[in-house]
C-alpha cells in the first residue's frame, strides 16, 4: 500500500514547476489530487497529463471567495480534505530605495495573506470532518536571512515560517500537522524572469547570475521540484504524525538550522 492511499489532497499553485512535481509525487502516493491554480486552463492541462487522480479547480489566492470555491470544489469532488500545500507564491526583487507599494501588496497578498487563509478555511474543513489532517506550507531559503535585493520575498517567506509555526501549535490539538519546508534554489522556467530582473538590477550578463548561484549550492547543482518530493510525501504521511510546526530546509546544505 501507498502511503498516501485514499487521501485528498489540494496544492496551490500546482499548474507547473514545484506544485506539479508534488502533484505526481502524491498521485504516485495513491492520493487525489486538485490541481488548484489561478490559471484554470494551465490547471485543466495539468491534471490532464496527470490522469484520472488529478482534477483542476481554479484558486486566487488573494481573493477569499475563490478559496473558499475552492475549498467547496474540493469536498464536492472526493468528500473531503485530507492535505494542503499552499505553494502559490510571487517574487520580485529591487533595492530599498526603489520598493514600492504595489509589489509589498501584491507579495503579501499571495505569499503570506493566501498562505495564512488558505490554512484557515483548510483546517475548519479538517476540524469539521473530526479525522485530522496535514497542511504544509512552502518557505524558503529567503525565509531563514535577508538578502538586499530581495527583502519583500525574504520578508514574506519568513512570516510564512512563523505562520507554520502558531498555526502547528494551535491545530495540533485537532490532530492536523501544520508544518513547512524551505527549498532552496530550484530550476524551472521562473528562472527566465528572476534572471532578467538580477541583469537589471546587477548588471549581469544573461546567464550569470543563474550560473553564480548555481556554483554556491554545496550540493553542486539546483534542486528540481523532484528533489523536494519526498519531503512533501512524508509531511503528508503517518510517518509525520508526531511532527509540529517545524520548516525543513531541503536546499542542497545552503543553510544548516
Amino acid at each position: 500500500m501507498t502511503r498516501l492511499t485514499g487521501k485528498s489532497a489540494l496544492i496551490t499553485g500546482a499548474a507547473r514547476g514545484i506544485g506539479r512535481g508534488f502533484a505526481e509525487a502524491y498521485i504516485a502516493e495513491g492520493a487525489t489530487v486538485a490541481i488548484g491554480d489561478l490559471n484554470l486552463e494551465a490547471a485543466r492541462k495539468t491534471a490532464t497529463e496527470l490522469g484520472d487522480a488529478a482534477y483542476a479547480v481554479q484558486m486566487d489566492v488573494s481573493d477569499q471567495s475563490s478559496i473558499d470555491a475552492a475549498l467547496a470544489a474540493v469536498v464536492a469532488k472526493t468528500g473531503k480534505l485530507d492535505i494542503l500545500i499552499n505553494n502559490a507564491a510571487l517574487f520580485d526583487a529591487a533595492e530599498t530605495v526603489d520598493i514600492t507599494r504595489a509589489s509589498y501588496d501584491r507579495l503579501y497578498a499571495v505569499n503570506v495573506a493566501g498562505t495564512l487563509f488558505t490554512l484557515q478555511a483548510a483546517a475548519r474543513q479538517m476540524i469539521a470532518q473530526g479525522h485530522g489532517g496535514k497542511i504544509i506550507n512552502m518557505a524558503s531559503q529567503a525565509g531563514r536571512r535577508g538578502e538586499p535585493l530581495v527583502m519583500v520575498y525574504c520578508s514574506t517567506k519568513a512570516a510564512v515560517i512563523s505562520i507554520t509555526q502558531s498555526a502547528g501549535l494551535d491545530l495540533i490539538r485537532h490532530g492536523i500537522n501544520v508544518n513547512a519546508i524551505a527549498p532552496g534554489v530550484v530550476d524551472g522556467d521562473h528562472w527566465e524572469h528572476v534572471v532578467s530582473m538580477f541583469a537589471r538590477l546587477e548588471g549581469k550578463k544573461p546567464g550569470q547570475k543563474k550560473a553564480e548561484v548555481a556554483a554556491s549550492v554545496p550540493a553542486g547543482r539546483f534542486a528540481v521540484p523532484a528533489d523536494l518530493a519526498g519531503m512533501a510525501v512524508f509531511l503528508a504521511s503517518s510517518d509525520a504524525d508526531y511532527i509540529v510546526s517545524q520548516t525543513y530546509n531541503v536546499d542542497g546544505g545552503q543553510w544548516m538550522s
